[in-house]
């Protein structure tokens, strides 16, 4: 149970702070707890911690657009351009959406930390956000675990 809380708050921690590689942790964590079992839940607990801390990116974002800073940005029409371009793209597309981060939720590419705040920032759905990270997340860092406990046993 230690382990599974630890993972679950260094994963909130490594989605806030990207100095703080959760791969790094896995390796570590994988050995500790051996098996399949471990590896599925701290899989789910390293996914759901990652989740959390996206969403505080989300968050700072969505409503960081509202700000005077990001209005006067939004001024200039080459920016306005571009917000509106993904804006366009990502409303109203909620499976478009959801397949964008997912990839980045589940393979890295874009980077889910930008996506996150992307997805903020053009105010994606939470009912979309939530479930797309937290699976793509969750299946990522469960194939690490098992990937580490393959390795070692």
């Amino acid at each position: 149970m230690i382990l599974w809380l630890s993972t679950f708050g260094f994963s909130i921690a490594s989605a806030l702070l990207p100095f703080l590689p959760i791969e790094v942790y896995i390796v570590g964590a994988g050995a500790a707890e051996p098996g399949v079992p471990a590896a599925v839940s701290l899989g789910i607990a390293a996914g759901a911690g990652a989740t959390i801390g996206k969403i505080i990116w989300y968050e700072a974002a969505r409503r960081g657009i509202d700000s005077a800073w990001a209005q006067k940005k939004l001024a200039k029409p080459k920016v306005k351009a571009s917000y509106e371009k993904w804006l366009g793209r990502m409303q109203g597309r909620p499976v478009y959406a959801a397949v964008i981060m997912f990839l980045a939720a589940s393979a890295g590419i874009p980077p889910l930390l930008a996506m996150a705040a992307v997805g903020g920032l053009l105010k994606m759905p939470m009912w979309t956000f939530i479930p797309t990270v937290f699976v793509g997340r969750t299946i990522r860092f469960t194939l690490l675990f098992l990937g580490v406990d393959f390795a070692l046993h």
